[in-house]
């Protein structure tokens, strides 16, 4: 099972907490973490995931793995920038998006066009045109309930 935590590059405090202990969550549950590799949430995220024992997966936008945070245990380079976004959510069962900016934006966009389920913590909120929020952003309420239910979700 591979979970993709997505969310900025740059984040507060409050919200690193929050992908810490969602890294934490997905390595107890057995699952591998997947991120974009580099600071903020990913790197929250993955500080969290292998202080718990679990693996680290980093799609970096650039050529050069050393790029990674220290926390990625497998670098993988692939020189798209943030088209790597795509690479991060197919490789995905499910994602858990933490805050984020526009590339979180396109993380999820991505993820929802190919059916990936998608659990939102303190994310963004989307609505089509003339219409209700969009229902395919899971709202969770705590970092345990969002990877509860991407598990759930990647099982069926």
């Amino acid at each position: 099972m591979i979970i993709a935590v997505v969310g900025s590059g740059t984040a507060s405090d409050e919200l690193c907490a929050l992908a810490e202990e969602v890294g934490r969550e997905v390595a107890r549950q057995g699952a591998v973490l997947i991120t974009g590799g580099l600071g903020g949430v990913m790197a929250a995220a993955s500080r969290g995931a292998q202080e718990e024992g679990g693996i680290t997966v980093g799609i970096l936008p650039g050529t050069d793995p050393k790029d990674a945070n220290p926390w990625v245990e497998i670098p993988i380079a692939t020189g798209m920038g943030q088209a790597r976004n795509v690479i991060i959510v197919t490789a995905a069962h499910a994602v858990v998006a933490v805050g984020g900016e526009y590339g979180t934006l396109s993380e999820i966009a991505h993820a929802l066009k190919i059916g990936k389920p998608v659990i939102g913590l303190r994310t963004w909120v989307l609505a089509k045109e003339f219409a209700e929020q969009d229902e395919n952003i899971i709202a969770a309420f705590s970092p345990i309930e969002a990877v509860n239910m991407a598990i759930a979700l990647a099982k069926e």
